[in-house]
């Protein structure tokens, strides 16, 4: 068996780590952050491969895991519903899928505080220097440190976010907090707005303390916005101080007032429901929408996976369902290659071409939401409406199957 270090603790890291320990390697994670990295990140749409992941990672797939939705509905900006879809779904969140990984992993194998300096390969080890002078040896090196991953930089140097022209804002709301009107119409459904060139999603998440019970739920939006990089772009990921915050801005660093004039808009542009889900948000933030494409992911006794090797844009609902997919193809070529280089070679054959398919899908779904709406005459628009609804966030085996009862499907003019 082989000694593996995982570079990137979060979701990625944890299932890839916990599968490859359950296999038999030694396996040690180093993690950038200090300090628990609960409540990070917000909603997560689950998808088969996901609940397959968890389970090869040992963790027990039950009601526990999120929360259930039977439909999908798109509201106008006066909250009626124009169309609606029957798409039964799971929804979780971040820190409960975290949580349940942190705390399957043995803590003595989870390094915090370890930032990435350099990384050299030899014919037998490759090692890994810290901004502090630790080091570290194995004989492979599984990158999952995200978008602005330390150890791509390293091997891939020229593959780079790339900005897609528009920002999310993100955030959740307590369910206890909203209208009778919000919560009958919207909270228990996978909810969509979509006002000229933008799109809103929404859905119930597990609340404090990952409670999924009736009443003790939040509801989690990502509402996406154009923004030009130059102009918009930089003045939203400006603080108060003036300080520009180029790789992301923390959630207490968003200015006050950009928070203000977006939900002034939510009331002119949105559902009444929406627009009172981001007024009653405590601290909503955003997030520049980036695409990452590697033309390779293994290098002799290195590998990239999850978000250090893609990242499509939010619309494909993919992302952890990809980090899994990759930590279960990983596993899988581990141990029919022994724990050996060819195993990374053999990762590479069979997860490449996927990333880059979910990145290209994420591309369209993108193009499709900044043109939508500008078409002229309500059937259009109303069409468009459940299109977005029958793509967005579902398993890619179901893309391009017809609604399994087309009657069920309906769709409403304004």
């Amino acid at each position: 068996m082989a000694r593996i270090l995982i570079v990137g603790g979060s979701l990625g890291g944890l299932l890839a780590a916990n599968m490859l320990l359950r296999d038999g390697h030694d396996v040690q994670v180093l993690e950038k952050a200090s300090g628990s990295l609960d409540g990070r990140g917000a909603g997560i749409v689950t998808h088969a491969a996901l609940m397959e992941g968890l389970a090869r990672a040992g963790i027990p797939v039950d009601d526990t895991i999120g929360v259930k939705v039977a439909s999908r509905v798109a509201l106008d900006e006066r909250g009626d519903a124009v169309a609606q879809l029957p798409m039964p779904q799971i929804l979780t969140s971040w820190s409960r899928l975290y949580a349940l990984l942190y705390e399957a992993f043995p803590a003595d194998r989870y390094h915090q505080g370890i930032a990435v300096r350099d990384v050299v390969q030899d014919e037998r080890l490759v090692h890994v220097v810290s901004e502090s002078g630790a080091r570290f040896e194995g004989d492979l090196l599984i990158a999952s440190d995200g978008i602005r991953s330390a150890v791509r930089s390293h091997v891939l140097p020229a593959t780079i976010p790339q900005y897609a022209g528009y920002i999310a804002w993100r955030g959740v709301c307590d369910e206890t907090s909203l209208s009778t009107r919000t919560l009958s119409t919207v909270f228990d459904h996978f909810g969509f707005g979509l006002p000229q060139g933008e799109q809103l999603i929404g859905y119930p998440v597990a609340g404090h303390g990952n409670a999924t019970g009736r009443g003790q739920r939040r509801f989690n939006f990502v509402w996406y916005r154009p923004a030009d990089q130059d102009g918009r772009l930089r003045m939203l990921m400006t603080d108060v101080d003036g300080q520009h915050h180029p790789l992301g801005i923390p959630p207490h660093k968003v200015s006050p007032h950009h928070v203000a004039e977006m939900r002034e808009c939510a009331h002119r542009l949105l559902a009444p429901q929406f627009a009172e889900i981001l007024d009653k948000t405590p601290q909503p933030f955003l997030q520049p929408i980036y695409d990452v494409a590697s033309s390779r992911l293994a290098f002799d006794r290195i590998a990239l996976m999850g978000d250090a090797a893609f990242v499509a844009r939010p619309h494909v609902g993919m992302g952890v369902t990809k980090a899994a997919e990759d930590a279960m193809a990983l596993s899988d070529a581990m141990r029919l290659r022994e724990g050996t280089p060819a195993a990374l070679i053999d990762f590479e054959a069979k997860r490449l071409i996927a990333g880059q398919n979910v990145v290209e899908r994420g591309r369209r779904l993108g193009a499709y939401m900044q043109a939508q709406g500008r078409a002229s005459g309500a059937n259009t628009v109303t069409r468009d409406a459940l299109t977005v609804l029958r793509e967005t966030a579902i398993d890619l085996d179901l893309h391009d199957r017809p609604v399994s009862d087309p009657a069920a499907a309906t769709v409403e003019t304004a």
